[in-house]
């Protein structure tokens, strides 16, 4: 049997479990999917990044004076 054949069964059994589910609760139940890989990636803004070397630089800078 080949990956896609198991993904296409997988995915039918899936919609099975969440039918059984919606049936069982009432509709009420949502349930939530993982996001595709490679999905929205968060970005920081300049200020952001800025505000975080600085930071580090600082830690940095007390991590080298307490180590010599």
């Amino acid at each position: 049997m080949d990956t896609a054949a198991i993904v296409q069964e997988l995915e039918a059994e899936r919609d099975r479990l969440e039918s059984a589910i919606a049936a069982l609760t009432g509709g009420r139940a949502h349930i939530q999917r993982a996001q595709p890989i490679g999905g929205g990636k968060r970005h920081l803004s300049v200020a952001a990044r800025k505000k975080i070397g600085e930071a580090m630089r600082k830690r940095w800078a007390e991590r080298k004076k307490q180590m010599g």
